[in-house]
């Protein structure tokens, strides 16, 4: 019975690596949620959501106003061109970019792709913290269980 407190004390230790680990995963979570809101900010991503009041300028800074946006400049780029091939279609069948319709159409997919990726991002950003949160309260239970193992194992005598 003499191995009771020392394996107490791995489980220990294995509960303060989860605390740690899921403290590192909560951590970069949220560093990466804020340099792609940062950088949105900086290049001040913002869109007219509101086909009521196309003045109003909606900041896009998640993962929700970045889909809207995406979504709308998809409707728009379609309104140009259903597909990119129908595009190149109804010209000589390379693209142009001295032609402003093309050159819109090119524009509005790489703004596009860009938001997307964003809310690809923010979900990302969004399942590496609540992983992070599950590695954190596991972490935390096991290390509690280490300790009250640790605590019976001593008052029991059984360790000795």
């Amino acid at each position: 019975m003499k191995i009771i407190r020392p394996l107490a004390l791995i489980v220990l230790v294995l509960g303060i690596i989860g605390i740690v680990l899921g403290g590192v995963f909560i951590g970069e979570g949220l560093a990466k949620n804020n340099l792609i809101v940062d950088r949105m900010k900086v290049e001040k991503v913002s869109l007219a959501l509101d086909p009521n009041n196309p003045q109003q300028l909606t900041p896009v800074t998640s993962s929700a106003s970045a889909q809207a946006a995406a979504d709308k400049i998809a409707a728009d780029r379609r309104a140009i061109a259903p597909t990119y091939q129908d595009l190149l279609n109804m010209t000589n069948g390379r693209f142009d970019p001295t032609n402003d319709k093309e050159l819109s159409y090119a524009q509005a997919m790489n703004l596009e792709n860009y938001l997307y990726l964003a809310v690809t991002a923010f979900g990302l950003t969004q399942s590496v913290m609540g992983t992070g949160v599950y590695m954190f309260i596991t972490g935390l239970a096991v290390f509690l269980i280490g300790f009250l193992v640790f605590k019976i194992a001593g008052r029991l005598n059984i360790a000795t």
